[in-house]
């Protein structure tokens, strides 16, 4: 039905998560900080937007069986708002986003804390995607969902910072007006994550409630979109060790034979992962989900299960991760597109002017641009960490580099980490503190990040030849920070010729004459 954008990863064999290979999967399906998923399905495709906070994009997400998942396409590259372009908006950006299909489009609801409610538009998923519409310029809203009724009229619902209520508000048939000030449906403990269905004449709200790391998932029901609604619990941690199983996705499959539930667990330190559960509704029109280990009459995750029914033959794979930055696809990223693989996110507003896939051929490179640690570096290229064991290699050619250049891989999250080279040497930095672990220049160096997110022990490393790696600093551990789970990717900027504390962030007109980084392909080992 839409076109394929990108290839995907093919699943290492040992891997105890995701398709096991023989018709079965295990939780979580996507070890990855997917936090707040919704999906849909269209024809015998799922497709899965989830919160990306202060990282650009929107990733758009593709699967056949609901299992394995690839990113196709990101539905915008920049939030045109103060502190965006000065690396001052972390945890604001998209949060809890919902996805539909109406009159032939994909439609694509968000919030951002500071700055409003927003919509995107697609007629297919993998891109273009219309111009970000500020559906309504207002501070504190989230979780919106649109809904389009039977006989034409548009609804949606949200919830407001902090935790609830649940709002209904009458919108336009296109979608890009509210036409009242809403009315207040539900409330509950952090009732929030609207997200709407209308089955048998009823309308049905799947809501969290109960927060982050402890909740639970809450179902509404009411002959009217505005109520009075019943209300039930239909999954929750239980006996099981998969805390706070909630937020998420109802979706059928192609056949309507059967309903699965995508939600998220949090977890240290990788953030939100995607949990899949069975659903299955009763005769008495509610909804249980997973399966119910204690006899309380309410559904607990579920930690393996046959996979969902498809016609399609597919061998396990995952979302893309290692790049040769071949440059040898184009890709949409809202209305533009781009070369860069859709795995990449920047970190807050790009500076397009200061990074190219063509200035030399294979290569990634990154201008320094004015910051005094990696916090504040604006060309700082992430990708979400996966998998409970994996390590990330680059290579960076230093020939570029000027007395001021700070370039090199990263791991982020509440903390800053990365290892780098500088005019002094080979160096660490943790929260802006960079440390010199090795004298010296060096026209080409190899930097390497071992992550064991099992026991949360990680560790960089570097080589001058490619095949020698040493260590670079102690082990440390990492915390998911600022709503996020961490991130691992490469950063490039000038710290000050002659200091070691640089001026406040700027524009990135001065690049050139700072230097600039080059790397030759980011390799990234999922090994558990």
């Amino acid at each position: 039905m839409f076109t394929m954008a990108a290839a995907s990863l093919p699943a290492p064999a040992q891997l105890e998560w995701g398709d096991m290979g023989d018709g079965t999967y295990r939780n979580p399906l996507l070890n990855a900080d997917y936090s707040d998923p919704d999906v849909i399905r269209l024809g015998d495709k799922y497709y899965m937007v989830a919160s990306d906070f202060h990282f650009m994009g929107m990733q758009v997400l593709e699967s056949e069986d609901l299992v394995n998942w690839r990113v196709v396409s990101q539905i915008f590259t920049r939030l045109d708002f103060p502190g965006w372009d000065t690396n001052k908006r972390y945890a604001g950006g998209s949060w809890a986003p919902s996805i539909r299909w109406h009159d032939g489009r994909l439609w694509v609801y968000f919030c951002t804390p500071h700055e409003g409610l927003f919509m995107s538009t697609a007629a297919d998923p993998a891109g273009p995607w219309s111009p970000l519409h500020c559906v309504r310029r207002v501070a504190k809203w989230e979780d919106p969902c649109p809904i389009w009724d039977d006989d034409g009229r548009a609804y949606l619902g949200h919830s407001v910072h902090g935790a609830g209520p649940i709002i209904v508000h009458r919108m336009s048939s296109d979608g890009r007006r509210l036409l009242d000030e809403g009315r207040m449906v539900y409330e509950g403990p952090v009732a929030e994550g609207t997200k709407w269905l209308k089955r048998g004449g009823r309308y049905y709200l799947s809501i969290p409630e109960g927060g982050v790391r402890t909740g639970w998932q809450t179902l509404l029901r009411a002959d009217s979109i505005y109520g009075p609604y019943e209300r039930r619990v239909v999954l929750e941690q239980g006996s099981t060790g998969v805390n706070g199983p909630h937020q998420g996705a109802l979706v059928d499959t192609p056949d309507g034979r059967e309903w699965w539930f995508v939600h998220f667990q949090s977890v240290t330190p990788l953030g939100r992962v995607v949990h899949l559960q069975p659903a299955r509704w009763t005769d008495d029109g509610w909804l249980t989900i997973g399966e119910d280990y204690d006899g309380n009459g309410i559904g607990e995750p579920v930690a393996s299960y046959a996979k969902p029914s498809t016609a399609a033959d597919v061998r396990p794979y995952l979302p893309q991760t290692s790049d040769e930055f071949t440059a040898d696809g184009l890709y949409w990223r809202g209305q533009q597109q781009s070369a860069l693989g859709l795995q990449w996110q920047w970190c807050h507003n790009p500076v397009d002017s200061a990074w190219s896939l063509t200035a030399r051929e294979g290569w990634l490179t990154l201008d320094a641009l004015r910051a005094d640690s990696l916090k504040a570096c604006r060309n700082m290229l992430t990708q979400k960490a996966m998998g409970y064991r994996g390590t990330a290699t680059t290579l960076l050619d230093c020939r570029g580099m000027a007395e001021g250049t700070c370039a090199g891989l990263l791991l982020m999250g509440k903390t800053f980490r990365g290892v780098g080279v500088c005019r002094d040497g080979i160096f660490t930095e943790q929260d802006g503190r960079r440390i010199i672990v090795s004298g010296g220049r060096h026209e080409v160096v190899w930097l390497r990040v071992e992550m064991n997110s099992r026991i949360n022990e990680h560790r960089f490393f570097y080589s001058i030849d490619g095949r020698t790696f040493l260590p670079a600093g102690e082990p440390f551990m990492m915390l998911d920070g600022y709503w996020k789970g961490i991130r691992t990717g490469l950063f490039c900027y000038d710290a000050g010729a002659g200091s070691a504390v640089a001026p406040a962030a700027g524009d990135g007109a001065q690049t050139a004459e700072r230097g600039r980084a080059m790397f030759d392909f980011f390799r990234y080992e999922i090994i558990q």
